[in-house]
Formats: structure tokens, sequence, C-alpha cells
């Protein structure tokens, strides 16, 4: 099986790690090759996989692409968006080469406002053979936003490796302090500012956010105005944000829109109890109060109370944690997102092309 991995992300991201997961997971069977449009996204993924050929294209240039794509010939020609409207060069390219299956994977749900976007989105995502996003929510709003049918688009939840998990924090050398950690790029939709209203609510709770972004300037000076300066760290962009899990009690995860984050299967996997927001598909992998907790958006209150919880009951950490990184190993791994990707792979090799010049009628 020849398959083409694609992104026009310019910088690195939760997409593009994910990314980088399947390309290292993928069976040696596989022929596979990495191509974007930024030479230092695709060494990052294409890195991950010694034997993995590398193209990068001139971006916005569909002609270059799209004999590129003919030369390699793939069977497969996977492509990972980072918003619904990206990729839209690539996904023309992919979908006008002979033989090709091609697969697009929506990392986030996200809805555009703009006319173009959304009608050039939903035509491009009806041509494709197979539509995925990264949760079960994440892939019913991608049809309802973009008007694709119901059940046409379906759904492979990110997966990360397990490098084992279940050792207590080093938090725990600190009684009555909890440390909370939160890993996501710093912007408004993160809703870091929620964290820390929330934290200056509750005594004896120390924040430290793992990221960097436009929002920086704006939280510090929130974090002074609350009068919790003191306990905040923002130590900035890490390449290793999972190095920084055992010094954390909780995770927050307060996001105003989500799909599926890496971050919070990183600390299932390491046993740390999450607290998320109802949003995107964070609920099918937090159960509230089975393997983490969760609040409504912009919740402070909510996000406040659950943070006085986890800091007074140090058994329940424990038993959300646990809980936690049992669910994680049975359903997010690597493993079982690479599984349910060549399983998809092979069904479309199997079936019959879909036709290109019309689009199909969505299903209700």
């Amino acid at each position: 099986m020849r398959v083409v991995a694609y992104t026009d992300s310019a910088g690195i991201g939760g997409a593009e790690i994910s990314l980088g997961h399947l390309v290292a997971t993928a069976s040696p069977t596989i022929d596979l090759t990495v191509v974007g449009v930024s030479q230092t996204v695709v060494d990052a993924i294409a890195d991950r996989r010694p034997q993995a050929a590398r193209w990068v294209l001139p971006a916005g240039e569909v002609l270059a692409h799209w004999f590129r794509f003919q030369r390699l010939r793939p069977d497969i020609i996977h492509l990972n968006l980072c918003t619904p409207w990206a990729g839209a060069i690539g996904l023309a390219a992919a979908i006008a080469t002979p033989g090709a299956r091609v697969v697009r994977v929506d990392q986030l749900p996200l809805r555009t406002t703009d006319a173009l976007h959304l009608w050039r989105t939903r035509a491009l995502s009806l041509r494709v053979d197979a539509h995925v996003a990264v949760g079960e929510a994440s892939a019913r709003r991608m049809e309802d936003f973009y008007a694709l049918g119901r059940r046409s688009v379906r759904s492979i939840p990110n997966g990360v490796p397990d490098e084992g998990g279940g050792t207590e924090s080093a938090a725990e050398s600190r009684p009555g302090t909890l440390v909370v950690g939160s890993v996501g790029r710093l912007d408004a939709m993160k809703a870091h500012d929620v964290l820390l209203r929330a934290m200056a609510q509750v005594d004896d709770v120390h924040l430290i956010i793992l990221g960097d972004g436009a929002e920086r300037q704006s939280l510090e000076t929130l974090a002074t105005d609350l009068g919790v300066r003191d306990r905040l760290e923002l130590p900035g962009w890490v390449s290793n944000p999972r190095r920084y899990l055992p010094q954390f009690d909780a995770v927050a995860l307060p996001s105003r829109s989500e799909g599926f984050p890496l971050a919070m299967v990183e600390a299932m996997l390491a046993a740390r109890p999450v607290v998320a927001t109802r949003v995107g598909s964070m609920p099918e992998a937090i159960i509230h109060g089975e393997t983490g907790l969760l609040i409504e958006k912009d919740d402070v209150a909510g996000l406040a109370n659950a943070l006085r919880c986890l800091r007074d009951d140090r058994s329940l950490r424990l038993r959300l944690g646990r809980q936690a990184r049992e669910r994680a190993i049975a359903h997010y791994t690597v493993e079982a997102m690479m599984k349910g990707y060549e399983q998809l792979w092979s069904s479309l090799l199997m079936a019959p092309r879909a036709p290109r010049l019309r689009i199909p009628r969505p299903r209700d």
C-alpha cells in the first residue's frame, strides 16, 4: 500500500504531532511519503519514520501538487487538516489524482462565517472517499456545520504513545497545595483566562501553563490584577510537555472549542485527573466523576469548585487518575488510532472509487 500523508500547516501544533504519531506507527509494509508546504513541518513529521520519503511543494500551486501526486502514484492520499478550511489546494489535487483514494481528517470541528470558505469546504468534503473527525461529537458537528449529511463523517480518536504512568506527582510533597498544569497555545480559544479567574477563588492552587502565544501579555496582566501572579508559571513553549506531567496533581483544559486534544490523552496516560469543558469530543474520554471532572464552557465558578474538590481530596485525585489511565490504555493509544486508519485505508481500496465530477446527495 502506497500512502501519502499530507499537511499544509506552516507550524507544529497538535494536528501535526498527531500526524507524526501516525507516520511513526504505521505498519512497515506501508510505503509512506510525507508531503507538505513547509520544510520544517515535513522534516519534523518524516523524521519519525526514517525510511519515509518526503517532498516539500510550493504553497498555493495546485498544479505542482497534482504533478507530484501523479508521480507518487499513491493508493491513499491522507490529508491532515488543522482547520476545516485548510488544505484546499492539496484536497483539490488529491481528488483529481487518478486511482487515489482520498481521506480527509479534520482535527478541529470549527464553523466558518466566510461564505467562500464554507462552500469550498463543503464541496471538497463531499468529494472525498472518507471523511474523518477525531471523535463522535466532532464528527456530528462537522456534518452540521457544512451540511454534509448524517453519518457521512466517521470518528477515529487521536492516540498518543504510552510512556507509563501512575506514579504520584512531585507536588505530593507539598501537602495542602494543588499543582495544576495546562497545555496549549496561549489564545482565547484555550480559555486560560477562565482558569486564572477560577484559581483566584481557590487558595493553595499553583498553576503552570505550558505554551506560548498572543495572549501571554494579557494573561500576565490578568494574573497581576487578580493577585495570583506569584502562583502562576508560564515557561513558554516546551518541546516535550509530557516530562512536566509528574509535577502536576491535575490537568485543566477549560477550552471554549476543542476537538480531541493530545494533552488530554497524555495526562490520562500519566494517571493525572483532567478537568475539561463539555466541548468537542473531550466528554467522550473524560467521564465525569470516573476519569475526570467536566464543567461548562466559561464556567468560572464550576472550575473553581472542581479545583477545590481536587485540592481537598487526594484519594479522589488518585482514583480519577488511575481510571483515566485505564480508559486511555483501552481506547486512546497510537496503536488504537493506527489500527483504525489502516482498517479504513484497506476498506477503501476494496471498494469502488467514488465519483468525482458530481456531488452526491448528502444523507439525512
